[in-house]
């Protein structure tokens, strides 16, 4: 009996978006130089992480009831300009699954709720930022043993001759 019970109730409670989509997405935020500040706040402007680079940061997809988030990544270090750019979200495609797999409840109540109808939109999970030196500054240059390079900076080196 519970077992049925357990059965019906994860079908009927089971969305597409939430199942195949998630409602987090995690980000490896890096800059060159490293060791920049890093803030990132949601829509409503409040922090929902500070750190330096490099760093790996899970973001919500959703903001509320049929809400996608929004957020804003700031880099700052002495020396360089600030940088801001966006991360949003956009309709994840298996919402529309519902229509034939989760029903009214998914399309209406599970994913809308749990964020699971919204998937990245504009930024790639791999946000690597090179920081432009003040003006006035001279440039520099930093040289970095490999073997202190994370996975996602390794994938962008270019082999030289």
């Amino acid at each position: 009996m519970m077992c049925g019970m357990a059965i019906v109730a994860a079908l009927t409670f089971s969305s597409c978006a939430t199942i195949f989509g998630g409602t987090r997405y995690t980000f490896v935020v890096n800059s060159h130089p490293g060791d920049a500040k890093l803030v990132i706040t949601n829509k409503k402007g409040r922090e929902v992480f500070s750190g330096n680079t490099p760093a790996t940061v899970r973001l919500k997809s959703g903001a509320g009831y049929f809400s996608p988030a929004r957020y804003t990544v700031k880099f700052t270090k002495p020396g360089y300009e600030e940088f801001t750019m966006p991360i949003h979200f956009k309709l994840n495609g298996w919402y529309f699954g519902n229509i034939l797999i989760g029903g009214a409840v998914g399309m209406l109540v599970v994913d809308p709720l749990t964020g699971g109808m919204w998937k990245v939109g504009n930024a790639d999970k791999q946000i690597y930022k090179t920081l432009k030196p003040q003006a006035g500054t001279e440039p520099s240059l930093t040289i970095i043993d490999v073997e202190h390079v994370d996975g996602a900076m390794k994938e962008r080196l270019v082999k030289i001759n």
